[in-house]
């Protein structure tokens, strides 16, 4: 039997290293796009590797590697999946960054820069656990089978989407080192449907028009105005995932500064995100486009919101109008009391001494291909949420510290369960 004391011991006996492991992943610039991210699996792959850790590298497409390292016996037990990306998103202007955003720099408890929250110090926790574990030579009842991927942050196909529809990787639970904050996870996320929708019209002078010629912009902006109607659909759900969403709402309430934010949980949000039309100022216009973001909360699906365009565009009385679907996925979710999320919440108790929420998250990320493929998948990250994607990003060090101690209590409690 193991010890949960020793093994919390042992991460902070050794702080240090995992400090300068996070601080040396920032320092490796692996902004996507444009997606360079050789250099930092080279750095992962060797720190795998000094550690004895079986570990290769799979590419899909040249400029796409994927890291893939195993610990534990394949052959009994259950298989838990470590996941992270080691891409970053843009920097952005450089003047608005108070310290050098790849410096790593650590100063008044915190980590600072690029990826610190999003994901670089929690893929550092989960490098840092499997290399202890694979140190101390603990005994593990199943594998470990971790996973570094290239091309999340532009939700990419040849990442997780790609180990898990290849059947590359496959496993009984998963574990992703994305951001929540020390007392949250993530067991559930909104879909996303992106929405092409084309009108055509007849081209004419435009000194003529109202009188001659289709308008195609008119017709388009006709159905547009209407749009947010796709907002009054009503989710479907159970009396368990009712109340998870209200606790996520409050959530929200608390990290979301603006007014009535806490309602994108559980209604659908519509962003009209770019329009296209005409040729010429003097010419009636015979096409224009518009592109349109819908999330989807849980309850809500594609065919939904396909339902209530299809009444948008009839109730609006125009010709002419088209659509298409972009990017398209489904709500997912993960039982609230599944192991791999038991196990996290135990370790969470012991060590911050705090119940772990467990909520629904209002972004989406690569946890949605474990949960498509039946994977329970949950989310747990060190996290200052107010950097990430923004400007002056950072984590406290405690919480990357604390966080690497969960993950190593929670992979021996699951495998070993």
């Amino acid at each position: 039997m193991y010890d949960h004391k020793k093994l919390y011991e042992l991460v902070e006996s050794r702080r240090d290293q995992l400090l300068v492991l996070c601080s040396d992943l920032i320092r490796i610039p692996s902004v996507n796009p444009p997606g360079d991210v050789e250099e930092i699996v080279s750095y992962i792959a060797k720190f795998l590797e000094t550690r004895d850790i079986l570990c290769r590298v799979v590419r899909p497409v040249e400029s796409a590697p994927n890291i893939i390292a195993e610990l534990g016996d394949p052959s009994s037990g259950k298989k838990l999946i470590l996941n992270g990306h080691c891409d970053v998103v843009p920097v952005g202007n450089l003047d608005k960054w108070d310290f050098d955003p790849f410096s790593g720099e650590i100063r008044d408890g915190k980590i600072h820069g690029r990826g610190a929250s999003d994901m670089k110090c929690g893929l550092a926790g989960l490098l840092f656990a499997m290399g202890l574990l694979a140190d101390e030579k603990i005994s593990l009842q199943g594998q470990i089978i971790l996973t570094v991927v290239p091309d999340e942050e532009v939700s990419g196909p040849w990442g997780t989407k790609w180990l898990v529809e290849s059947g590359t990787i496959k496993g009984d639970a998963a574990l992703i080192a994305e951001p929540t904050g020390y007392f949250n996870c993530e067991i559930g996320q909104k879909g996303c449907c992106w929405i092409k929708l084309k009108a055509y019209g007849e081209p004419a002078h435009g000194s003529l028009a109202p009188y001659t010629g289709g308008n195609a912009i008119d017709r388009l902006l006709k159905v547009l105005q209407h749009i947010h109607k796709i907002r009054d659909i009503v989710p479907r759900y159970d009396e368990d995932t009712a109340r998870l969403m209200e606790e996520s709402r409050l959530m929200a309430k608390r990290l979301l500064k603006a007014p009535g934010a806490q309602h994108v949980l559980n209604h659908c949000t519509v962003n009209i995100g770019k329009i296209n039309g005409g040729t010429k100022v003097n010419m009636v216009p015979d096409y224009a486009e518009a592109e349109i973001d819908v999330r989807l909360p849980l309850g809500v699906s594609c065919e939904m919101v396909e339902e209530m365009l299809l009444m948008i565009i009839s109730e609006s009385c125009i010709d002419g109008i088209k659509y298409e679907f972009g990017w398209k996925s489904e709500p997912n979710g993960t039982d609230q009391k599944a192991a791999i999320v038991e196990a996290v919440a135990q370790n969470v108790r012991r060590v911050w001494g705090e119940t772990l929420n467990r909520t629904y998250q209002w972004a989406s990320s690569d946890a949605r291909f474990f949960r498509y493929a039946g994977i329970p998948t949950l989310q747990y990250g060190p996290a200052n949420l107010e950097g990430i994607h923004a400007y002056n990003e950072t984590v406290n060090v405690q919480d990357v510290v604390n966080a690497t101690k969960i993950y190593t209590g929670a992979i021996v409690d699951y495998l070993n369960s």
